[in-house]
């Protein structure tokens, strides 16, 4: 390996670090602002609108996209356009969330101090607490850094990343508490890939009929691993008695904790009954079922797979997750 790579990794490492570091910094000093905030944007009767210029805009913006999309109402106000008119389109139901690492950004405090004058509620993330913009605000949020991972501690970095990811913070805090469901995400993303598929039904994306990992209970625990290996590895086989009725299942996770508990054994124990060491109570969930929610079952269990029932509770099928999600990624 040359001295050049190494050097140009050490330079790549040290900014990764100096920001994680910040960004767990930013973590540990949320307190009573933040909480306020929250609490403030939960009871809103307009729009969270955010500000800021150069690199904090362009976080704004996605920030306020981020809150969009989860359910709090929001939209980015381009600082020279509102003092040319666009603050107009506050309202007194408003909260103006206005970004400023220096808090001293002249087209922000403008903004601030005329959206102030309106009766719109303004609230700060900046780095200076004891700043013009913090002064003036209902209530600061700190997204202050020791340096910026620039080496010469002049490029916005570090600060944009926190910004970003208090920004972040508080969107999955205000749907957190707000109880937002996949099925709420469906409606704000009807043009999105996630969008169409969560509103499908269970019965349109389970796997049947030669897909279907399956084995009856008195069959060897061998075949229930060739079955979920061969049935595009799963990593799961669902147990039926003589009535094809589903009965247990079988996971990776199971044979190999059972593999490892029998030590020398372990192979041997692939020759007993599947019966002998299946789940009894796999998770099921009906044919007629979104999408949707299908994908809130498996995140509160913290499972990747539901066995599927017709409206007879006769097996039809199975669901992994990513059959709702896409294999790999998803596209928005």
């Amino acid at each position: 390996m040359s001295d050049a790579h190494e050097r140009i990794l050490a330079h790549a490492r040290r900014a990764l670090e100096l920001e994680g570091k910040a960004v767990l910094g930013a973590a540990e000093r949320l307190g009573d602002a933040f909480v306020r905030l929250v609490d403030r944007l939960l009871r809103l009767d307009g729009h969270c609108v955010i500000t800021g210029v150069g690199k904090s805009g362009i976080v704004g913006s996605k920030i306020s996209a981020t809150l969009s999309s989860t359910g709090t109402p929001s939209w980015f106000l381009e600082p020279v356009e509102a003092l040319h008119g666009d603050l107009g389109r506050l309202r007194r139901g408003d909260v103006l969330l206005a970004i400023s690492n220096s808090g001293e950004t002249s087209e922000v405090l403008a903004v601030s101090t005329a959206a102030q004058a309106l009766g719109t509620e303004v609230w700060a993330m900046t780095g200076a607490r004891d700043s013009t913009l913090a002064r003036l605000a209902a209530g600061t949020i700190d997204i202050g850094v020791e340096r910026e991972a620039c080496p010469l501690d002049l490029a916005p970095t570090a600060s944009t990343t926190v910004t970003l990811a208090v920004g972040d913070a508080l969107a999955m805090a205000l749907l957190e508490e707000r109880g937002f469901t996949p099925d709420d995400y469906a409606r704000f993303h009807p043009g999105g890939s996630l969008g169409q598929r969560l509103r499908y039904r269970v019965r349109d994306l389970c796997r049947t009929g030669e897909l279907l990992p399956v084995v009856r209970s008195n069959e060897p625990l061998g075949r229930a691993l060739e079955e979920m290996t061969t049935r595009d590895n799963l990593g799961v086989t669902l147990v039926v008695d003589d009535d094809g009725a589903l009965c247990g299942i079988v996971t990776d996770g199971d044979i190999r904790r059972l593999l490892l508990t029998h030590g020398e054994r372990g192979p041997a124990v692939l020759q007993d009954a599947v019966a002998l060491h299946m789940g009894r109570a796999p998770k099921t969930i009906e044919s007629s079922a979104s999408a949707a929610d299908a994908l809130q079952l498996m995140e509160a269990r913290a499972i990747t797979s539901l066995a599927v029932l017709d409206a007879g509770g006769r097996l039809e099928g199975i669901i992994h997750l990513h059959d709702i999600l896409g294999r790999g990624k998803v596209v928005l």
